[in-house]
């Protein structure tokens, strides 16, 4: 039996390409040491290390349940970029994120998910409302996909709205088991017809060893300075519990999107 063991490869930042200036994290294209261009998204955004958590964790459970996800990497920023970036905004950005960051591939040539013109089939739509009734995903609605096509396929990105209670950690056990009430304004809701075979198919691939491993791959400096926490095992332990006690009682969101789905009908 072969234990998932999912690995990010680390890549030294070379050059800032230029800011993409949408929402409120301003990531960046940037070049790295590989020669490949990624998105980078950084540590010191308005939201901090808890939006590249969730935006690891929410990839790469998208990835092991067999969706399409560019390659996140962990990207080394140098103290250097925010003494030469003449723009002040980007300046205290890098300056404030220097050191470990995430980074996606930059898919080039990729265009923007439009939903009246691409209609996935009714499998894909169901896993990917699936997944983000887990992941209490706010971000996927018609104003703003975060999908992509490339190459003729759908390809998913940004994750770092995802897991939204981790800003406060209030009531988080009481939170795991609570209906996704947002998947109402999910994109793909009215094509998401197989939720239920899908809650079969990816709660057996979501094992107990899956999250764990995925959630090991957390830097332990995101970690630290968290008051809920002594630890940051304790941290740690809080995600993979967390995701557990949602797998486990996936049919409370599961059944909250298929009324939501009858309600547009």
């Amino acid at each position: 039996m072969n234990l998932y063991s999912p690995q990010l490869r680390t890549v030294n930042v070379t050059r800032y390409v230029t800011p993409l200036r949408e929402g409120g994290s301003l990531p960046a294209i940037t070049e790295a040491d590989d020669d490949f261009l990624y998105v980078l998204k950084f540590r010191g955004a308005g939201q901090g290390s808890r939006a590249l958590i969730a935006e690891l964790i929410g990839g790469e459970i998208a990835r092991v349940l067999g969706l399409k996800i560019p390659e996140i990497v962990f990207a080394n920023l140098d103290e250097a970029f925010g003494r030469t970036e003449p723009d002040e905004e980007i300046q205290d950005l890098l300056k404030a994120s220097v050191g470990l960051n995430l980074a996606l591939h930059y898919l080039s040539g990729a265009i923007t998910f439009d939903p009246a013109i691409n209609k996935p089939n009714n499998k894909l739509a169901s896993q990917i409302v699936w997944l983000d009734c887990l992941l209490i995903n706010v971000d996927r609605t018609p104003r703003n996909t975060n999908m992509l096509t490339w190459h003729k396929e759908l390809w998913l990105i940004d994750h770092g709205a995802a897991l939204y209670f981790h800003h406060s950690w209030h009531n988080w056990e009481e939170q795991a088991k609570r209906p996704f009430v947002q998947i109402k304004d999910h994109v793909l809701l009215p094509q998401a017809t197989e939720l239920d075979e899908v809650d079969t198919e990816f709660k057996a691939i979501l094992t107990t060893e899956v999250i764990t491993s995925i959630v090991a791959l957390i830097p332990d400096e995101w970690l630290r300075g968290e008051s809920s926490f002594s630890s940051v095992q304790d941290y740690r332990d809080a995600y993979i519990k967390f995701l557990l006690t949602r797998i486990e009682h996936s049919e409370i969101f599961v059944k909250e999107a298929k009324n939501a789905a009858e309600i547009l009908i």
